[in-house]
């Protein structure tokens, strides 16, 4: 569940939207009360629970981020297809519904439980209900990814609760979202040592240090508490063994969205070096795909206005963003035929001032040209306009939005 969850952003780049949705569905299909409203941590090609992983619906092994990484992975696969399915077919809503109440409510990750849980998580092969995806302990109570990944998830689902019109649910559970994220900038994060804590144990007491999990889900609060998980995941990059393929995968795209392309181009390189340990592990060759995709390239779909926005009215209308992280050793890079939003795209940047969009597809995108740094104007096919600047995690960011017609190319360069 958290290979596919995150192997899925450079899978669809791949055109493998088809496979993405039946594997999530799979996962989606088999929640199930029998097994505390947990899924199949792992299934075979045949759909059923990997024997290695699996023994009876009280013996199996269980990560509790999972059903929150999932329900995430869905919504973000709904952006970057259009495919109506993560928001209509009942199978999905059914996961979603019990996953933020049954799940949640049953495994005591409320925040009203959350810090006061109970756990007895039985030893190897099966570690029945894990509440993190760190898995060399079974002391721990509570993991600071576990909240990160809820996190995204309540914001999920509150975004498809909006799109389906569902306004009280999409209100609830963004205030729950911001709750959970409250509870890491405040509780979980030591004041003293300006840090943020990994664990939580049985003896109630925290520890470790926290990067990746908080800024890769967005979940750190900006400033110092930004600043000192970057740190904390240099400072990782640089002790972690080389085996570690599956944090290892996730740094680049967190690198590049956090305004280090130089690292994160350098992580890319250290996973697909030739006869780098471990580099045939799947995750790491669609995660490298993933991190070119959204962060070299800096591609996303996201709603064109903000969620609390979103929730309180306004219309959901997804927008197709890019923004160049070329470095000193790229030139310039092109992706062409994208499936965006039911189309088809091609992206070129030359350097980190020139983007230009194909639509190959046959309906009109909105399309925002991004820019790192502040810029009073830009250049759209030869004409100078007004521009927008705005402040991100990463620093100031310009830009401008603008649609583009089936079968046209637009330029947009910086001055």
């Amino acid at each position: 569940m958290r290979d596919t969850s995150h192997q899925a952003d450079g899978a669809h780049a791949l055109g493998l939207a088809r496979c993405n949705h039946n594997m999530l569905r799979r996962f989606a299909e088999n929640i199930s009360a029998s097994r505390d409203w947990c899924s199949y941590w792992e299934i075979d090609r045949l759909n059923q629970p990997a024997p290695v992983d699996y023994k009876s619906d009280a013996e199996f092994w269980y990560n509790l981020p999972a059903n929150y990484d999932v329900l995430d992975a869905c919504y973000r696969m709904y952006l970057w297809s259009g495919d109506r399915s993560y928001i209509e077919d009942p199978v999905f809503l059914n996961f979603y519904d019990l996953t933020v109440n049954q799940y949640t409510s049953r495994w005591n990750l409320g925040l009203d439980r959350v810090m006061e849980r109970m756990s007895d998580i039985p030893t190897p092969p099966f570690f029945r209900g894990d509440p993190t995806y760190e898995e060399s302990s079974s002391d721990n109570l509570v993991g600071i990814d576990l909240l990160a990944t809820q996190y995204a998830a309540y914001r999920a689902y509150a975004a498809m609760q909006s799109i389906r019109g569902n306004a009280k649910k999409a209100r609830q559970s963004l205030q729950t979202a911001a709750e959970v994220k409250s509870l890491i900038n405040t509780t979980w994060w030591n004041q003293q040592g300006e840090y943020f804590h990994a664990f939580f144990n049985k003896q109630h007491q925290f520890t470790g240090r926290a990067g990746s999990d908080v800024l890769y889900r967005d979940a750190a609060e900006g400033g110092i508490r930004t600043s000192s998980a970057l740190r904390n995941l240099l400072a990782t990059m640089k002790s972690e063994p080389k085996s570690a393929v599956e944090p290892k995968s996730h740094y680049a795209e967190i690198l590049y969205r956090y305004g280090d392309p130089d690292a994160a181009y350098a992580e890319i390189i250290d996973l697909t070096s030739e006869g780098r340990e471990r580099r045939e592990y799947p995750e790491v060759s669609y995660s490298v795909v993933g991190a070119i995709v959204t962060g070299l390239m800096g591609i996303r779909i996201e709603p064109g206005l903000p969620l609390a926005e979103i929730v309180a009215g306004r219309p959901f209308e997804p927008v197709v963003e890019t923004m160049p992280r070329l470095t000193a050793k790229t030139a310039w890079a092109e992706i062409s035929k994208l499936p965006v939003q039911e189309t088809v795209i091609s992206v070129r940047h030359l350097g980190n001032g020139s983007a230009r969009m194909t639509n190959h597809g046959k309906h009109d995108l909105k399309w925002r040209a991004a820019f790192a740094g502040s810029f009073a104007s830009l250049i759209v096919d030869g004409k100078m306009g007004p521009a927008r600047i705005e402040s991100r995690v990463s620093g100031e960011v310009t830009w401008v939005e603008l649609i583009v017609s089936p079968g046209s190319v637009v330029e947009v360069k910086t001055l």
